[in-house]
């Protein structure tokens, strides 16, 4: 077998990889800015062209103190979010202080055959240097066989000091295709914060 090999330390010239290799990682498909707004909506680009779809949450900040941010999903294209969904959730924390902490199943947080929206980041507060900051993660949202997976490790300033990881993971009960995804505070606007959409191939 011959080996090939560069002959110099730059790699720049290849613009393409041959078709038997895959690129793989993810592509970014879209990105969405908060500006004192009451959702944000993601209604393009969740479709079959990937596997699974990761959302990065970047210091989502709440206008209103100790809220929760929040998820549903939609299988009209954004029409109506309220796609039926069973999940799981816990969390850890610790005070600044350093006198509490906590590991714990988060039976308020999570949902039994539900339309409502799924809490992923509880109890955000909105001080100046509060906010959420994650992902989320959702499998193979155009099957028409199986049911929609979801998972979110989200990180939160909460509003008492506190350091606090939450994990959040179940699946959208439907066997129709979910196309579209809103976030939301569960009471007044997003006032700032970056979501990202990616493509997982």
């Amino acid at each position: 077998m011959a080996l090939n090999f560069a002959n110099n330390n730059s790699l720049s010239a290849i613009t393409t990889l041959p078709a038997s290799i895959s690129g793989g990682g993810m592509t970014l498909i879209s990105e969405q800015t908060a500006s004192s707004s009451a959702t944000l909506d993601f209604t393009s680009g969740i479709d079959s062209t990937y596997d699974s779809y990761v959302f990065k949450f970047i210091n989502i900040h709440p206008a209103t103190d100790d809220v929760d941010f929040e998820v549903n999903f939609s299988t009209d294209g954004g029409s109506n979010y309220n796609v039926t969904k069973t999940s799981s959730a816990f969390l850890s924390f610790h005070s600044e202080d350093d006198v509490s902490t906590l590991l714990a199943y988060s039976d308020t947080e999570d949902l039994a055959q539900s339309t409502g929206y799924q809490a992923i980041s509880p109890r955000v507060g909105n001080g100046n240097d509060e906010s959420s900051a994650g992902t989320m993660q959702l499998f193979a949202p155009s099957s028409t066989t199986f049911v929609k997976h979801f998972i979110a490790d989200v990180h939160r300033y909460y509003k008492d000091d506190l350091a606090v990881r939450d994990f959040t993971a179940g699946y959208g009960n439907t066997t129709s295709p979910i196309n579209a995804v809103r976030f939301k505070f569960g009471s007044g606007n997003i006032d700032s914060g970056v979501i990202k959409l990616y493509g997982i191939s």
